[in-house]
């Protein structure tokens, strides 16, 4: 296996994964996240795969099938008022293929981010995980993250 930048190549295999992760959310929240959609049109995948700002990172075996993958976005607020000028890479999604769970790709690929982030001089990595995803917030706990802040609602 190996992890690296995606390509175009691999926009197939990694809106494949995106479904898988729409139908967990879709499953906890169907309030909020509809069941039959895509996140992102063939152009935006495609253009977040081109962004330096925006590193979509992937898993693949030996064929080149994507095994997984991690969206990210690098962000910095300079001269804010009561922030710091640290850099934060976010993880914006992170997902291994259902049928590829259980050997360790997602810690893989976690750890190739968090070395990403160290190499490019930022602070923290940080994410958003939703309540209803067990599983998800489970595998964060088990690679060391904590919780930063808590989203909370009222549904009205």
């Amino acid at each position: 296996m190996e992890i690296r930048r995606a390509e175009t190549g691999d926009m197939r295999g990694i809106a494949d994964l995106l479904c898988q992760v729409l139908a967990i959310h879709h499953q906890g929240r169907p309030d909020l996240f509809k069941g039959n959609a895509r996140k992102y049109t063939d152009e935006e995948l495609k253009a977040l795969i081109q962004d330096d700002t925006r590193p979509v990172f992937v898993a693949a075996d030996d064929d080149n099938k994507v095994l997984g993958y991690a969206f990210c976005k690098l962000l910095q607020q300079l001269d804010d008022n009561i922030m710091t000028d640290i850099k934060t890479l976010y993880i914006d999604d992170l997902c291994v293929d259902e049928d590829s769970r259980g050997r360790h790709i997602g810690r893989k690929l976690y750890e190739y981010v968090l070395n990403f982030a160290r190499g490019r001089g930022c602070y923290n990595v940080t994410l958003n995980v939703w309540e209803c995803n067990t599983a998800a917030k489970l595998f964060y706990e088990k690679c060391g993250l904590v919780p930063q802040k808590i989203g909370m609602e009222k549904i009205l």
